[in-house]
């Protein structure tokens, strides 16, 4: 039977040294100024209205750099002592907002006259109180490239944006026909991806979603357990006292290692709790959370393998064949590649993304939340789920572990 893990080099092949830790530095700004309230209804049209109640967050690198020593290149999933997880399409969707099921985000991403296209639909900065609707329409596709570019898929141009994104934004009552939310999906597994090498110092994606991830399903890495639950979700990790006290990536390990077994939420968003700020928009598309496709932003295809994970969905998790490959896909960057329609160029993962109604495998109900004594076996015996040892690991004493 195929194994889950290859044999590349993976950052998690030094973590039993507890002295030898690697803290990645973070591509991501904050949005320090909310937007004009005249802009909302623009955003809310674009799909955009929920996460631009986003300011900032207090991202915790030493914790992503254990979440990260978890990722699998390979499945494209965290494997915890638990079984496999990702953040999903689900994830993004509910915690965010954004639209999921719609076209891919791709086109060209080299124009002759970018100079004229930045004009034409970003105009200039209006009037305090005059601006016009088409002068409100091009304030507020700035501010959503500047989402685009700060929050929700930062990469190696730090603070700036690519320009690509601007032509999906001319429409702003169509550009909610597109599938945001598998871009930003695809960017942070890209990511993910890229960091797992031990000579990577940075990691870039949308590390909002990633941490608000973990602590909505691995409670006992926040230190307090007071905080409101708000809309759009990852506000609750973004006020006084935030997570609370912050370890190092060795104590972090551990506490995976130790407490995600038992203490992993597979189903967070059923609390009442949270179904009461969740609107019910986020819902609709609910029915392709789990399908097994390619997620696609212009360059950048990763497969997404909801088959994976279906005990996120309360179901039952069959053992599956060895996961897609995207081979020299994975990887590809737009250097050198000018006057290119990555449309046309990933045309047979654009089909296939288009067929995802059709790539939602079949489900079963669980009635037991545990899986199956067969998936245990062929997971702990195929996959990665302890790092250090797993049950022999000690939380220090002075680590108080409070939980959400």
């Amino acid at each position: 039977m195929a194994g889950l893990v290859r044999n590349d080099e993976h950052i998690s092949d030094a973590a039993n040294n507890e002295d030898s830790f690697r803290v990645l530095r973070g591509r991501v700004s904050v949005l320090k100024k909310a937007p004009d309230a005249r802009l909302m209804a623009y955003l809310e049209l674009a799909g955009f209205g929920s996460v631009a109640l986003i300011r900032s967050s207090d991202l915790r690198f030493d914790l992503l750099s254990a979440l990260v020593e978890r990722w699998r290149p390979e499945t494209h999933t965290f494997h915890f002592p638990c079984g496999e997880y990702t953040v999903a399409l689900e994830d993004v969707a509910l915690q965010f907002g954004l639209p999921i099921n719609g076209s891919p985000v791709t086109g060209v991403s080299l124009f002759t006259d970018p100079a004229a296209l930045c004009y034409q639909l970003l105009g200039d900065s209006p009037g305090d109180t005059t601006a016009t609707e088409g002068e409100l329409m091009c304030v507020a596709r700035a501010y959503i490239m500047h989402m685009l570019g700060a929050v929700l898929m930062p990469d190696a141009n730090g603070d700036s944006v690519h320009l690509m994104y601007l032509p999906l934004l001319a429409d702003l009552s169509t550009a909610r026909s597109y599938s945001w939310g598998s871009a930003i999906l695809a960017m942070l597994y890209r990511e993910l991806c890229r960091a797992t090498k031990p000579d990577v110092r940075d990691i870039g994606g949308c590390l909002i979603l990633l941490q608000s991830w973990a602590l909505y399903r691995l409670p006992f890495l926040a230190s307090v357990s007071h905080q409101p639950y708000l809309y759009s979700l990852p506000l609750r990790w973004t006020t006084r006292p935030s997570i609370g006290k912050s370890y190092d990536v060795s104590i972090y390990r551990l506490m995976i290692e130790q407490h995600a077994r038992e203490e992993f939420i597979w189903m967070p968003y059923q609390r009442p709790e949270i179904t009461n700020v969740v609107p019910s928009s986020a819902y609709v598309d609910s029915h392709i959370w789990c399908t097994n496709a390619p997620i696609i932003n212009f360059n950048v295809v990763e497969w997404y393998h909801g088959d994976c994970v279906l005990r996120q969905f309360g179901c039952i998790q069959p053992i599956l064949e060895p996961p897609c490959q995207l081979g020299e896909v994975h990887g590809m960057t737009k250097r050198g590649r000018f006057q290119l329609d990555w449309g046309i160029q990933h045309r047979k993962f654009v089909a296939l993304w288009n067929d995802r109604l059709r790539r939602v495998p079949q489900m079963v109900m669980a009635t037991n939340p545990q899986p199956s004594l067969e998936y245990i076996q062929w997971y702990y015996g195929c996959g990665k789920p302890y790092l250090l040892g797993g049950q022999s690991t000690v939380i220090p004493r002075n680590v108080q572990q409070v939980g959400g």
